[in-house]
């Protein structure tokens, strides 16, 4: 028998009555992107009067193309179930990722299509400030922002 190898990823999940928390440490990238949706979509299965699922993201480290991916697949799966998605303890890192390809505000959005003004401050980093796509964007680059 071949170990699998380990991904990085590290999922920790905790069931209360009507809603899951599932704690991600780790990269969510290309080679781990599979457990977080196999984890979330076994959630899903287990539990069909799920109310709400809050993702955990205090501990995570790395989020690529495919990383993004499987929230964009997460949040579609989630609201077909009619279970509320919490994105919770963002990084900077991760905010920034979604501001920069615009979808921060479907992440942060009421399920009726409005910005939730709760759900956007749970965007801002620790300091209050908010996330300038552009500045994060030419700071990332290495050039000053405009």
């Amino acid at each position: 028998m071949t170990p699998t190898p380990f991904t990085g990823l590290r999922l920790t999940r905790v069931d209360t009555d009507g809603t899951v928390r599932i704690e991600v440490s780790g990269d969510l990238d290309y080679d781990s992107a599979d457990d977080l949706m196999t984890a979330v979509t076994a959630e899903l299965a287990a539990h069909p009067q799920l109310d709400d699922l809050h993702l955990h993201f205090g501990g995570l480290g790395l989020v690529d193309s495919m990383g993004l991916s499987v929230l964009l697949m997460i949040h579609r799966r989630t609201t077909e179930a009619g279970v509320r998605l919490h994105l919770d303890d963002r990084t900077d890192d991760l905010n920034r990722l979604l501001a920069l390809t615009g979808t921060l505000e479907h992440f942060t959005a009421d399920p009726d299509g409005a910005a939730d003004p709760d759900r956007a401050a749970e965007s801002r980093p620790a300091d209050g400030a908010r996330v300038d796509p552009a500045r994060s964007a030419a700071r990332d680059r290495g050039t000053p922002g405009h």
